[in-house]
């Protein structure tokens, strides 16, 4: 298929100042000279901002990485992925209809598009709010049919619900994405076979609870969701820059490196307790100010630059924390239970407000009283 840009374009474009500093972040991840291998990443985010990509933005990109306009362009002609063409302002349905999806009923969901959206792929609906097109595989096809709104999948669906889905969208919503007709990951419609013991209560999968903990994944993405620690910046050494940068681009503010703890000495193993920098938490000894909601002035918990002993406990056995969230912990400076169960409410409070994609989760779990009652029992035995 040719790829060809809208005729319709805006003026300029330019990054929200989150996304700019998420942007060059990203960049720091490839060595000097080297920057140009973030193009993929940086298009997409602009894409994200937009809803599809511009000339406008394309060449800003290249501006970045200091390439020639057309590298952009290439790139973005190329990959599917990137819209070149504007979109609906709520949603662009993207309809798998290749094989398995075919068989099971893609038809049906392209009728109901071209019944409330438009008759053509690529076209804005009437009001400008969505718009729709056929794509290849997914890799949903256990539970075909299956559409892509957003960052969500919307599996096992029948024209009706992909009707209602839309319909609840232009009005604002978000509708659940997953499966659409009971199942909770690609078990047999009867229900499951095997691996049958689990925590009824918790009906959705992994990808659904981190859509509900978001709570709205079709939005355009501004950067205020987007967490202020890049593991590969601020705990790596190397400098948050890039060698070229739009004009309109403000410095890099200076990088405040952490401080020894005031009240945590050297370890036996001879690894010093740290904290974040006083500047950005207040002072480890001032005490918390009374607020009205008696909720504890947030203040980050102490952390360490490497595991004790360097072996890391497990962290997972504490409910609540899976694989991703021991990478996020190990992140922050947490690698045993121990540290967990010394946290007090101001403490809890910070972790639960600056685990991106998971608030709330320390607090819900009860991370610190699982922990508490690990020590004790392990003291016990």
């Amino acid at each position: 298929m040719l790829r060809r840009l809208s005729h319709e374009q805006p003026e300029s474009f330019d990054f929200t100042p989150a996304n700019l500093a998420w942007a060059e972040a990203q960049i720091t991840k490839y060595p000097e000279g080297r920057q140009a291998s973030a193009i993929i990443p940086l298009l997409w985010r602009a894409q994200e901002q937009e809803g599809w990509l511009s000339r406008p933005a394309i060449e800003y990109v290249a501006d970045m990485l200091g390439l020639a306009h057309i590298r952009a362009l290439e790139v973005a002609t190329f990959y599917f992925m990137f819209q070149l063409h504007p979109v609906g302002s709520v949603a662009n349905i993207q309809i798998c209809g290749t094989t398995t999806c075919m068989i099971c009923g893609s038809g049906e969901l392209m009728a109901v598009c071209r019944e409330k959206i438009a008759e053509k792929p690529h076209t804005l609906s009437a009001d400008g709010k969505f718009s729709w097109e056929e794509v290849e595989c997914l890799g949903a096809c256990t539970n075909a049919p299956m559409v892509q709104i957003g960052k969500d999948f919307y599996e096992d669906l029948t024209g009706e619900r992909l009707a209602e889905i839309l319909d609840a969208l232009a009005a604002g919503e978000v509708p659940t994405p997953g499966p659409q007709n009971g199942r909770v990951g690609a078990e047999p419609l009867g229900g499951p076979k095997v691996l049958t013991e689990g925590n009824e209560a918790d009906r959705v999968n992994a990808s659904v609870e981190l859509a509900l903990a978001l709570g709205d994944t079709v939005r355009r993405i501004d950067g205020s969701e987007v967490p202020l620690l890049h593991p590969w910046a601020d705990r790596g050494g190397r400098p948050v820059g890039v060698k070229s940068r739009p004009a309109s681009a403000q410095p890099e503010p200076a990088r405040v490196e952490p401080a020894p703890a005031l009240d945590h000495p050297v370890d036996e193993t001879g690894v010093t307790v740290q904290e974040a920098p006083v500047e950005s938490v207040g002072k480890p000894d001032t005490p918390v100010a009374d607020v009205a909601d008696d909720k504890p002035e947030p203040v980050r918990p102490p952390w360490i630059g490497a595991p004790l002993a360097d072996t890391p406990e497990d962290l997972i056995s504490i409910k609540g924390i899976g694989p991703k969230l021991v990478a996020v912990l190990n992140y922050l400076g947490i690698y045993h239970i121990s540290q967990i169960a010394a946290w007090t409410p101001a403490e809890v409070a910070w972790m639960d407000a600056n685990m991106s994609g998971f608030p709330g989760r320390v607090s819900r779990d009860d991370w610190v009283g699982q922990a508490k009652a690990m020590l004790a029992d392990r003291d016990a035995g």
